[in-house]
């Protein structure tokens, strides 16, 4: 979901720049930075956005060069004029020497004659930026995709390793079972009890005992979901919390495969299982 995207436009004589940045984040967590000017719009924006946008710690920031002579503050002539009046009657009445010599400096720091005027959005001109934000949007979006095919590369070669992975632990189950077999034969005769038991008895005490270590029903349901991620991945519609879903019905499996090995070459296999899976779980996070 990390992503970023900018547009530029001139709209009557001022520079507009937009920018779209985004980390990961399970939700829309979206911060809008606007001038003043256009705060009342905020709320239309966000909504538009989050209509686009689905997921992500999303920023998104608005600003404009304004032209030179595009500016807010007016002098109010008016006033001054009377100040200055009123300040010249009054210096008439000092000797020369006490008189003020920048009277235009103590006018213009008197009350109201600047004045700052709060000009008003031009819907026309608002019409232009909502559609600067729309090419900014759509480069952002571009950003997200070209990284999201990287991502579907690496995923799918991940999940196939494991699926390869799981393949290659059937060598091994067969030849566990016998280990596992002998073993229990080899400790009875080191404690002198082989010629001391039922074979019968001892053929379904360890049926029983091999069961607890049977992991045909983990394969089958981790090739299942396997198979499962492999088909959301390829749905048109981002899925990313639902692999992320998968992701862990996956490492259920695995676990439990780990712990009825057994085995040591098993063993292997499972931890680099485990190794793919976290990387597939680092990567589903830039998945919307």
């Amino acid at each position: 979901m990390t992503g970023f995207g900018k547009a530029t436009r001139e709209i009557n004589n001022k520079k507009f720049s937009v920018e779209i940045r985004s980390l990961n984040s399970r939700q829309l967590d979206l911060s809008v930075r606007l001038p003043s000017l256009y705060r009342e719009k905020e709320v239309e924006l966000r909504n538009h956005i989050a209509k686009e946008l689905k997921r992500g710690k999303i920023d998104i920031s608005l600003y404009f060069d304004a032209a030179a002579g595009d500016k807010n503050h007016r002098l109010n002539m008016a006033l001054a004029t009377h100040y200055y009046q009123s300040l010249k009657m009054l210096t008439a009445q000092f000797e020369e020497a006490d008189r003020p010599t920048d009277m235009l400096s103590v006018i213009l720091k008197m009350p109201e004659i600047l004045h700052i005027e709060k000009p008003e959005v031009d819907p026309g001109e608002w019409k232009h930026i909502t559609g600067l934000i729309g090419e900014a949007i759509q480069a952002f979006v571009g950003f997200r995709n070209d990284e999201g095919k990287a991502l579907e590369v690496d995923i799918l070669s991940r999940i196939n390793n494991i699926s390869n992975l799981l393949e290659a632990i059937t060598p091994f189950e067969k030849v566990r079972i016998a280990n596992v077999r002998e073993r229990i034969r080899s400790n009875m005769e080191e404690l002198g009890l082989d010629d001391r038991f039922d074979e019968n008895r001892f053929e379904q005490e360890l049926i029983y005992y091999l069961e607890k270590l049977d992991i045909n029903e983990e394969k089958v349901r981790l090739k299942s979901h396997c198979n499962l991620f492999l088909q959301t991945l390829a749905e048109p519609d981002s899925q990313g919390k639902k692999l992320g879903f998968i992701s862990q019905e996956i490492g259920r499996e695995i676990n439990t495969i780990g712990s009825k090995a057994n085995n040591a070459d098993i063993q292997k296999l499972v931890v680099q299982m485990k190794d793919e899976l976290e990387k597939i779980k680092e990567q589903a996070l830039n998945v919307l």
